[in-house]
């Protein structure tokens, strides 16, 4: 028996443009357009619109990135999105059918400063490019991350990082550090954390495993944006990156990897707790 999906997806870019929102629609569309899968989906506006899905309504969420910090600015739509968080993880503890949570990039350093797991600072300079993205031992047996060579590539930009996690607040809420930053032996600094598996339903990622190649070669070869790396990360790093994007072992099999295996996961959980009517 299948049951009929309804993803919600937030979106968490306050308005500005952007290729991530596209991208995660594009995979949950191909997601819900498979002969054995019966759904839909809704966006949700949070920053803008103060839109949040009524977690009862919804099996599966998605939280996309965004822009500005990720610490509290007594916005409105934070203590909305503080207590959708935590709704879905209470849910959790107490009913037999699981909400299924993804977090990307801004969202994930929103909830790792709600849930007090770690550090969210400010970056020297910020990180952005395709980088490479090391698993943990954890992470090397995560369901998720299985096909992906370690490191594996992904887009990544922020000026935050997740880093000094709590590790007794981490263990004592079952969290797992899956995904650390690429290792830099000349820079006396700790590797931010780039992903966590909050809980079996709840995980969420530091870079952007949605991007995918057409949409990010389509953003870079833009003028202002062609001119913008180069002149703050240097023509070499804007080089790198277009070969990369090129290239069908680096952000495509991120793309084809995390997020369709958490939609997969996901859906055969709720299938497990839907009981067959008779």
């Amino acid at each position: 028996m299948h049951s009929t999906y309804k993803i919600a997806i937030l979106d968490m870019n306050a308005g500005q443009p952007n290729e991530g929102m596209r991208c995660i629609k594009m995979l949950v569309e191909q997601f819900l357009d498979r002969e054995d899968i019966h759904g839909d989906y809704q966006i949700f506006d949070v920053r803008v619109h103060h839109e949040l899905p009524e977690i009862e309504e919804f099996d599966i969420f998605i939280a996309s990135g965004g822009p500005d910090s990720p610490k509290p600015r007594g916005e409105k739509w934070e203590k909305k999105f503080y207590r959708f968080l935590d709704a879905i993880y209470d849910h959790n503890l107490l009913e037999e059918r699981k909400k299924y949570l993804f977090l990307i990039c801004h969202s994930f350093q929103v909830a790792i400063g709600h849930w007090k797991l770690a550090k969210v600072t400010k970056r020297k300079s910020t990180a952005f490019g395709i980088m490479p993205v090391h698993k943990t031992k954890k992470g090397k047996q995560e369901y998720l991350l299985d096909g992906l060579q370690n490191p594996f590539y992904a887009v990544d930009s922020r000026d935050y990082q997740v880093v000094k996690p709590k590790k007794k607040r981490l263990k004592s809420l079952g969290c797992t550090v899956l995904c650390k930053e690429k290792k830099r032996p000349h820079v006396p600094l700790e590797r931010a954390i780039m992903a966590i598996r909050f809980s079996k339903e709840i995980v969420g990622v530091q870079f952007h495993p949605e991007a995918d190649s057409e949409g990010m070669m389509r953003y870079f070869k833009r003028a202002d944006k062609r001119a913008h790396i180069i002149k703050h990360h240097g023509k070499k790093k804007y080089l790198d990156m277009m070969t990369h994007l090129d290239d069908d072992d680096k952000i495509l099999r991120t793309n084809r990897t995390i997020i369709p295996k958490f939609l997969q996961q996901a859906a055969d959980a709720i299938d497990h707790q839907t009981p067959v009517s008779v």
